[in-house]
């Protein structure tokens, strides 16, 4: 089982324009409403995938029914820290270019016995998974060192990963992570450079290893994605498909990652599903995961390149 942890939730409004007119009005094509947050769309690329994920984390009472449903309909099972208000709302404007602007709203706050009942499920739940993925943002006002005392409560017999920035990223590897998965410009924002290079690339996820990570799994977007343990590397390029969304490809690229390190996958299965799930999930409109029929034709069409 694939443990998935979210603290913060979100509806998440989906918008198509034709284009982004600031100062003026704008007429909307479409419009999709997802019932998400990081990791839940992680639980949900699970079982799209045919593994058994287990959701948990904070929700909200007033609007928290509307996530219950939405894993209901994915067959996820799920147990949440309930908390009072509403969920926030994201706004993705996509223009015809696949421009993609995002408008998000600040997460709900919780008590400090919610934060405490939370460490406990991760404690309870993790007992029975393979793996657990934490990601995402935090509830207003919780400091990012909680993070770690989130990871500090993995079970030692579950792998852990995370796809978190900045602060949280930090606190998260002073708990030991078995894999990281930062885009490239949240790796340079996290560590205040700039990457260009293969080597600069490597370089920068070296010093995530050296702060706590095993393995560090870089998204490059439309170009794939780069896997390393710190000795070995490897490449995997994307194949070209049109790009309806980026939405949620990062949290697809987690979940088929995860699936491999449960399976007991090397480096390069784990790089080559994640850069396939990534694929896959940009190539539908307002939704926050892939089908496994796009996934396999991805797949099958990647090819994993080691360089030094």
């Amino acid at each position: 089982m694939i443990l998935t942890v979210c603290m913060s939730p979100s509806v998440d409004v989906t918008i198509e324009l034709d284009s982004l007119n600031v100062g003026k009005v704008n007429v909307v094509k479409s419009k999709t409403l997802s019932f998400t947050g990081k990791a839940l769309n992680v639980a949900i690329g699970v079982a799209r995938l045919g593994e058994e994920a287990f959701a948990t984390g904070f929700m909200y009472r007033e609007n928290g029914v509307l996530f219950e449903n939405a894993l209901k309909r994915e067959g996820v099972p799920y147990s949440f820290i309930y908390n009072e208000g509403r969920v926030r709302e994201n706004y993705k404007c996509i223009d015809q270019k696949s421009m993609l602007t995002e408008i998000n709203d600040v997460g709900g706050k919780v008590t400090e016995d919610k934060l405490v009942a939370l460490l406990q499920t991760i404690r309870t739940r993790s007992n029975d998974a393979d793996v657990t993925v934490i990601s995402g943002g935090l509830p207003r006002g919780v400091a990012p060192e909680y993070y770690r005392e989130l990871f500090r409560a993995v079970s030692p017999r579950s792998l852990r990963i995370t796809d978190a920035e900045g602060a949280k990223l930090f606190a998260a590897l002073g708990a030991g992570i078995d894999l990281v998965k930062p885009n490239l410009e949240e790796l340079q924002q996290s560590l205040g450079q700039e990457f260009h290079s293969k080597d600069e690339l490597i370089s920068g996820c070296r010093e995530l290893i050296a702060r706590g990570a095993k393995n560090v799994l870089l998204s490059l977007g439309k170009d794939g994605a780069i896997i390393t343990d710190g000795s070995r590397h490897y490449y995997c390029k994307s194949i070209n498909v049109a790009v309806n969304s980026t939405v949620g490809a990062g949290d697809g690229m987690v979940a088929a990652a995860a699936v491999m390190m449960q399976k007991g996958a090397g480096l390069q299965e784990i790089l080559r599903a994640g850069v396939a799930a990534g694929t896959a999930t940009v190539t539908s409109f307002g939704t926050v995961s892939f089908t496994k029929e796009k996934y396999r034709e991805v797949f099958e069409n990647l090819h994993v390149t080691e360089f030094y």
